[in-house]
């Protein structure tokens, strides 16, 4: 009996570090799939967009995995210090390294640079100091996680609810990959509009993983608890959607997500200042 029980607790252990392994294995084949898409001449356009989709589905398979590997240790009582570093570590390479590399690769290097005119040098440079930039971020944004046990946003929500400080970097990864894989992986080959418009997306996404604005974490839904019907079908409905028109659908759920937080944090702002402004006075004839 105690050496099954001891056999249960190992497994318990391994069940999460799997999905944690399987994380890093994602993040090693966009990396993978990025190289093999960049080392194509030209000509071969429609083979290397295939494989930026690839590298891109690859990070978006890797936010299920790691969301899972947490929940599942959570549930079986396996939480333990060696999990939480090697999820640290597989979350550097996987929604920082791969995302980094794969958004200088896919919306910088393919860009004519004549479309940048006498900017193009410094756009360059600076999109070698945004793709960086992501990466530093992200490793803050989880080493901010590790030490804080019962964090505070700058904009706290109801008691009693869990939310992140800043958006967590598997989110920033996937509204990268989401985009690139809406674009069916062909890359962006203009600085104006769309190079300009890549590069500001990823200066929000730095910003907004190191801020402290609050964003739901959905640790309140309980895998386990008997649902109704209808959670049933709505389930069964959002994976009928995600298979059927993944560019779209998953494009508008990382936007919304993304931007959630920015909603939230410019209404608490208008709430207060609208709660502070004095009543106009009456004059009295």
């Amino acid at each position: 009996m105690i050496r099954e029980r001891k056999l249960m607790g190992r497994g318990a252990y391994a069940l999460p570090s799997l999905f944690t392994a399987g994380t890093i294995f994602c993040g090693y084949y966009s990396v993978m799939k990025t190289i093999h898409a960049i080392s194509l001449p030209p000509e071969r356009l429609a083979e290397a967009a295939g494989q930026f989709d690839l590298a891109a589905l690859a990070i978006g398979v890797a936010v299920f995995t790691d969301g899972m590997d947490g929940r599942i240790a959570r549930l079986t009582n396996a939480v333990s210090d060696f999990g939480r570093e090697l999820d640290s570590l597989a979350d550097v390479i996987t929604f920082g390294v791969a995302p980094a590399l794969l958004a200088f690769a896919w919306g910088i290097r393919a860009i004519d640079p004549l479309s940048g005119g006498i900017f193009a040098e410094h756009l360059i440079r600076l999109s070698y100091l945004l793709t960086f930039l992501f990466l530093v971020c992200g490793a803050t944004r989880l080493a901010r996680f590790n030490i804080q046990r019962n964090p505070t946003p700058k904009n706290p929500g109801r008691v009693g609810r869990k939310y992140f400080v800043g958006l967590p970097i598997p989110c920033a990864a996937g509204m990268l990959a989401a985009v690139v894989h809406a674009a069916a992986g062909y890359p962006i080959h203009v600085w104006f509009p769309w190079g300009a418009l890549w590069m500001a997306l990823i200066a929000l996404l730095c910003f907004l993983m190191v801020c402290t604005w609050r964003y739901n974490s959905f640790k309140e839904i309980n895998l386990v608890q008997q649902r109704s019907w209808v959670t049933v079908v709505m389930i069964a409905m959002m994976i009928y959607l995600i298979w059927n028109f993944s560019q779209p659908v998953l494009l508008a759920m990382a936007s919304v997500y993304v931007a959630s937080g920015i909603v939230i944090r410019l209404g608490g702002i208008l709430r207060r200042h609208l709660r502070h402004t004095p009543a106009p006075e009456h004059q009295i004839n």
